[in-house]
């Protein structure tokens, strides 16, 4: 490989490859990026992106091979790729199926490709206890009720697990997609819909994984076929109850449920049907601090054939202990985003499964399945008193003095204006702040506290347009259908949230009629804590190919 001049890529021996952001191959570049490296900064022109050993084990169990993330670095990079690059990718994915779990009767076997690799695995003290007896050379036996703390573990020790072990089938559902809806709306799968269920049903280990998509491209759909291929009795898990209530009106608007088959299961009912949704929230609550979570019994209950976990990046810690023992049972993940801020992203791919299907977003937009999205920081000066005050705080006071900068509320009132014809959000974080501005502009306003029937009616005024402005804290994050938002004003987030970022984006990429255009604002204080949290905030969109517009608001 010679100097390529015109190539925007340059490929270090760190495993940090250094992206040009002016150069006609860009785009192509960072499209190739997406499926194997991970956006670690995005100032204006050369974007830092890094390659790790998950997003290789994530690139390979998608069915990406070696040769080909090598073929991809070496048609963009400007100088030769430093030679340890490629012995390092091979040898990284070539990890992905050297060992590999299987049935073996009422046990199951991890099955090494060669021996040492086996003594090697034997040797290591912390799993001595979750390894049976031999079988032969290159295999051991495995208690089944070990396997995703196996899986969990070996990944921990740089050893993925392919699992091939197969599934308990959960009593059999009869079902099928009605592509006539309720309301007389007639509907197809997109392709890119049925290509994610079929990169999740297809090959050896099928069964476990997750599908990435962006907010507004149908995830829901994808998890709806996903059942409808399978046919069998599934939970479904979700992040509150208005995603509760948005599967619900799926399931029954395009299958051939009906009510008597999709169940509740929540603080306010307690339905086992043959689709049963519930709550991550629900599952975790205990009555008192030293006491267990009653509702776990729910992933056990019902034999269920398949498990989803939706918005899987907000899964929390109890549900991946809980999961560690349901490897038996089929499971998929709905997400826009892997990134998680808790950096778990192992713990999915061990215990929910691999990538499995991904798609840039900038390429559904240009598809028109969703909005085109404009993004703009919008920069506010401090006051002179608030400035102060700002210097005098504490790490934690000047956050908070950043984010509640009350200068913000005039910009507001100017973009609000400026969108008099659009339907608006107001997402924040800080629940003072919301109420400040929803009493300041009279807006309606909820919050976690806000009571589900009056959220749903809210919710319904917004969608019938006799609402154009709503504020929403944290319940925003996710799981919202409100298609016809097409601006958002974040006023407030939570510190560098890259996943809070792509999820309040996606509450306005639903597509639009007419231009199907959508704009992002982000308020930041100007010369604080908050403007550093925004540059992290950022990466997602910029890794998304978003452009990112800042200015200083007057």
């Amino acid at each position: 490989m010679t100097y390529q001049p015109d190539n925007p890529l340059v490929v270090q021996g760190d495993h940090t490859l250094l992206l040009e952001t002016q150069s006609p191959r860009y785009q192509q570049a960072r499209d190739a990026l997406l499926g194997f490296a991970e956006l670690v900064k995005n100032p204006e022109y050369v974007h830092t992106w890094r390659i790790t050993k998950l997003s290789l084990w994530n690139a390979a169990a998608a069915g990406r091979t070696a040769d080909g993330v090598i073929a991809a670095l070496e048609r963009f990079a400007r100088y030769p790729v430093p030679q340890n690059i490629p012995v390092s990718i091979r040898d990284t994915m070539g990890r992905y199926g050297r060992l590999k779990l299987l049935r073996d009767g009422e046990w199951l076997q991890l099955e090494a490709d060669q021996p040492v690799l086996m003594l090697e695995l034997q040797a290591i003290a912390s799993i001595a206890d979750l390894l049976g007896p031999a079988r032969g050379e290159r295999a051991v036996q495995v208690v089944a009720r070990k396997r995703g703390e196996l899986k969990q573990v070996l990944l921990s020790l740089g050893h993925p697990v392919q699992d091939l072990a197969g599934y308990d089938d959960g009593p059999a559902l009869e079902m099928c997609l009605q592509h006539e809806t309720t309301d007389g709306e007639t509907w197809q799968l997109r392709d890119y819909q049925l290509a994610a269920v079929d990169a999740y049903h297809g090959g050896p280990d099928a069964g476990s994984g997750v599908v990435v998509l962006p907010c507004g491209a149908g995830k829901t759909i994808v998890g709806i076929a996903a059942m409808v291929r399978l046919g069998m009795r599934t939970l479904i898990l979700c992040a509150g109850h208005t995603a509760v209530q948005q599967w619900k009106r799926e399931l029954i608007a395009r299958t051939n449920l009906g009510p008597e088959d999709v169940g509740e299961y929540s603080g306010r009912i307690k339905e086992l049907r043959p689709v049963t949704i519930s709550t991550y929230q629900l599952l975790t609550w205990r009555p008192g601090k030293h006491e267990g979570a009653p509702h776990f019994k729910l992933l056990y209950q019902a034999a269920w054939g398949l498990v989803i976990y939706d918005e899987v990046h907000l899964l929390p810690a109890p549900v991946f202990r809980e999961t560690a023992y349901l490897q038996a049972r089929r499971r998929l993940g709905l997400t826009a985003t892997l990134v998680r801020e808790d950096g778990r992203e192992g713990d999915v791919f061990a215990l929910i499964g691999p990538k499995r299907f991904d798609l840039p977003w900038k390429e559904l937009e240009h598809q028109g399945w969703i909005a085109a999205a404009q993004c703009v920081e919008l920069r506010v000066p401090l006051s002179d008193p608030d400035r102060l005050r700002y210097v005098n705080a504490s790490p934690t006071g000047r956050t908070r003095i950043a984010a509640l900068n009350a200068r913000k509320g005039a910009v507001l009132e100017k973009l609000m204006a400026r969108h008099d014809a659009e339907q608006i959000l107001v997402l924040g974080t800080y629940l003072d702040q919301l109420h400040w501005l929803a009493a300041r502009f009279d807006l309606a306003l909820i919050t976690g506290k806000t009571p589900n029937r009056e959220r749903d009616a809210i919710f319904a005024r917004f969608r019938s347009g006799e609402l154009r402005v709503l504020a929403l804290s944290r319940v925003g994050n996710f799981a919202i259908d409100l298609p016809a938002a097409s601006v958002a004003i974040q006023v407030s987030g939570t510190f560098g949230s890259r996943q809070e970022e792509a999820q309040r984006l996606g509450r306005i990429l639903r597509p639009k009629a007419g231009s199907n255009q959508a704009t992002f604002y982000s308020l930041v204080t100007a010369d604080t804590r908050e403007q550093d949290y925004a540059e992290r905030r950022q990466l997602f969109l910029t890794e998304q190919g978003y452009p990112y517009r800042i200015e200083l608001a007057g």
